[in-house]
């Protein structure tokens, strides 16, 4: 019996909320050979606590006291600690078998810059570990940041390891709540950078103005027309004109950012939303083409692979390039960031480094994270 426990494989566990905070993506994952999903699901937050986090990860969010964010890095924690157990639960594997936790938790503030520069992700990894009985390793950004980098992105390294082709020069495209690239060439270093908004802003938009999380397919933007004049507004944002690396949030596209730049205007609600969904498509466009234009293939995960509009708007302005999902190369879309919070975990506990200094801008390769021993 023992021998054949010894023989069985480990699973780590991954855990991340992202700038949309649509919800806990945990994955449990086996790294024998390649990546291989488990088990996966995305658990809800309850109602009030997504409210509270959508509104402290606005830039003019509401002033909270010590007392309040201890409060809820905290409950966050034990979100986070009840959608690991679920997905323990649900997969049916032993907890035994499982490694340990890798928490990516939930970012509040994403302030690379500065004279004292910080991102900063709650969800109380300790609380994680005791809820658990798993050893949780959390707090990845940190050590990148405190090396000069910008603490992110953090999946080039896993995109790297798993998706890179010797034959063609890939690109890895990620469509949360912030878009971003992970640059895989034939030759040469792995680049990675975020390029701007992509469902965070349709989101908010969509909250806004049909009372739903998200539009669903698109279909809010489908009904409507770019609007020329806003479009221009929008790319007009000094942001999208610096180079690599370079990472953003919430807290710099916002639903705020987007109503002041529709001014005097009044176009429609589809015309709001099909004008940002162009701007996502435009802003990551631009950006492969002056960074690697001899791209052949754009493997696509993240909650936006699920909106044919903002894809077929890629597709158009990336007539060349042969776009698909991440599921053609066995990765699952909807958890290829929490499988790389999986690996991340893994890598933290055999000493290697987490980061890529040429992605994040940081003074060297690091080990990530903090562990919190089971």
């Amino acid at each position: 019996m023992a021998d054949r426990a010894a023989q069985e494989p480990e699973f780590h566990l991954g855990l991340i909320s992202g700038t949309s905070a649509d919800g806990i993506d945990a994955a449990l994952v086996s790294f024998e050979e390649s990546p291989r999903l488990i088990c996966g699901h995305t658990y809800a937050y309850p109602v009030a606590l997504r409210t509270r986090v959508l509104e402290l990860s606005q830039h003019d969010a509401p002033p909270l006291s010590l007392d309040a964010i201890g409060a809820l890095h905290v409950e966050i924690g034990c979100a986070f600690a009840d959608a690991a157990q679920k997905l323990i639960a649900d997969s049916g594997a032993d907890p035994a078998r499982i490694r340990a936790i890798g928490s990516h938790g939930q970012t509040l503030r994403h302030r690379p810059s500065g004279e004292f520069p910080f991102s900063l992700q709650l969800g109380d990894a300790s609380v994680i570990a005791e809820r658990t009985g798993l050893t949780t390793v959390a707090d990845f950004r940190a050590r990148d940041v405190a090396a000069g980098g910008h603490g992110a992105p953090l999946m080039p390294a896993f995109h790297a390891a798993f998706l890179r082709d010797a034959n063609e020069d890939r690109a890895v495209l990620n469509l949360g709540g912030i878009a971003n690239f992970t640059l895989l060439p034939q030759h040469g270093d792995v680049r990675g950078f975020d390029t701007g908004p992509a469902n965070g802003l349709m989101d908010a938009w969509a909250q806004r103005h049909m009372g739903k999380a998200f539009d669903a397919h698109g279909a809010l933007a489908a009904r409507g027309r770019v609007d020329a004049g806003l479009l221009a507004q929008l790319l007009a944002d000094p942001w999208f004109a610096l180079p690599p690396p370079k990472s953003t949030g919430r807290d710099q596209f916002h639903l705020d950012w987007l109503r002041a730049r529709i001014a005097d205007a009044t176009p429609s609600a589809e015309d709001v939303q099909a004008t940002v969904c162009e701007l996502t498509a435009i802003t990551v466009a631009d950006a492969l083409r002056a960074t690697q234009p001899a791209t052949a293939r754009v493997l696509v995960c993240g909650g936006g692979v699920h909106n044919p509009v903002l894809l077929g708007r890629l597709a158009a302005h990336l007539p060349n390039v042969h776009i698909e999902s991440t599921e053609t190369h066995g990765l699952d879309p909807d958890f290829v960031e929490a499988m790389g919070f999986a690996w991340l975990a893994r890598e933290t506990l055999a000493g290697r480094p987490g980061n890529l200094p040429e992605v994040t801008g940081s003074r060297g390769p690091r080990v990530l994270g903090a562990i919190h021993a089971a």
